[in-house]
């Protein structure tokens, strides 16, 4: 998906846990994943579409928010 709109996801990403004062291990526990799985997903992976809502459930944001298209 375009690298998730340059690089956008991953930024939103970072931001949002940053806000939340959460560590990368504290994330990937809550989305039931292995912490180097996440981290890799800050840095360039691109999730799957189900842990992509999963993630925006988590920080209640949408989809779109998270890949950069809509505020």
């Amino acid at each position: 998906m375009n690298e998730y709109i340059d690089g956008a996801f991953q930024k939103k990403l970072k931001e949002l846990r940053n806000e939340r004062g959460w560590r990368q291990r504290e994330i990937a526990t809550m989305l039931g994943m292995s912490h180097g799985s996440y981290a890799e997903y800050e840095l360039d992976a691109e999730p799957r579409f189900s842990n992509l809502v999963k993630i925006a459930n988590l920080f209640n944001v949408t989809v779109g928010y998270l890949l950069g298209v809509e505020d």
